[in-house]
């Protein structure tokens, strides 16, 4: 309420406290407001607080019990399966090992025309590393051929030899990345971790070293890959696959459990010679090959005796 110049008369008594009342009013009012505003605000910070702890929460309980993540595509026997193809060495397309599941085996070719090579290695063993640059072409030309296949299971048995970056279990994973999502490229990813293979003892390759060489393989949907890598999808993956080596039995074969890196199979046959003679392994696969071959002769499939047609 305002009120004009001098030539007005003085408010009355009634009328000041009237302009009073009406101020302190308005006054109130606008405390009123102020303290709804307020009380608002306090209620949505603690609703934010109270969700933002809820779903802390939450996240740490499903960690506590979800079961661990599936394993990769194309990897259902904890190793993925290389053949021969229209367009050079090509992967067998399998679905994943389950969360809580176990592993399929391979079915292997018993025809004794084919080698069936199965090689578990670990990224950071130099014995593999000997074995991977003596044998790699000659296995390639092999695979390429229709001569042999290629089962690799990359296990981590090394992860705490590399100062504390865990390159074993990184590179192995790394391996389960590829063969998830670019199953045809891993037999070149593969031969490269090999050639950029990093000494026992060291810090090993950096996650951008290791994408740098999947990109280098030739990997398709690459920034998945990277994702992959960086996110350690395929980690606990890696350690059961590697526990349930180690702890056997070994399929298609009579070894008890995997004991170190190489193990090399050809045909169930452990191979035990020099890594470093490729003349030794080349005729070791003729060997092992000839010996299933000579199996299949000895023991062939009998002959269905026809059932009489009904008289």
């Amino acid at each position: 309420m305002t009120y004009g110049g001098s030539n007005q008369p003085r408010p009355t008594r009634n009328e000041r406290r009237e302009a009073a009342r009406e101020k302190a009013r308005i006054l109130r009012e606008e405390q009123r407001k102020r303290e709804r505003r307020n009380k608002f605000l306090i209620q949505g910070g603690i609703i934010v607080v109270v969700l933002a702890i809820a779903a802390l929460i939450g996240t740490l309980i499903f960690q506590s019990v979800r079961p661990a993540g599936p394993g990769p595509s194309n990897m259902a026997s904890d190793g993925i399966l290389l053949t021969a193809g229209d367009d050079g060495i090509v992967a067998v397309e399998t679905p994943a090992v389950p969360a809580g599941g176990s592993p399929t085996p391979t079915e292997p070719d018993d025809s004794g025309t084919v080698a069936n090579i199965v090689v578990y290695v670990d990224y950071l063993c130099p014995f593999c590393g000997q074995f991977e640059a003596t044998n790699s072409d000659s296995i390639r030309t092999m695979v390429e051929e229709g001569a042999a296949t290629l089962e690799v299971h990359p296990i981590a048995i090394l992860t705490n030899k590399s100062n504390g970056t865990q390159y074993s279990l990184r590179a192995a994973n790394a391996a389960a990345c590829v063969a998830d999502s670019s199953p045809d490229s891993f037999f070149d990813f593969n031969a490269l971790l090999f050639e950029n293979q990093p000494q026992e003892g060291t810090a090993g390759l950096t996650n951008d070293e290791i994408k740098a060489l999947a990109e280098q393989a030739g990997a398709s949907d690459l920034s998945t890959i990277e994702q992959c890598i960086d996110d350690k999808q395929f980690h606990s993956w890696v350690q059961e696959a590697t526990n349930r080596a180690l702890s056997g039995p070994v399929p298609n074969s009579d070894l008890p459990a995997i004991t170190g890196t190489p193990t090399v199979l050809v045909n169930g046959q452990q191979f035990t010679g020099n890594l470093q003679d490729p003349a030794e392994f080349q005729s070791f696969v003729v060997q092992a090959t000839s010996a299933t071959f000579n199996d299949s002769e000895a023991t062939p499939t009998p002959t269905p005796t026809p059932t009489p047609a009904p008289q």
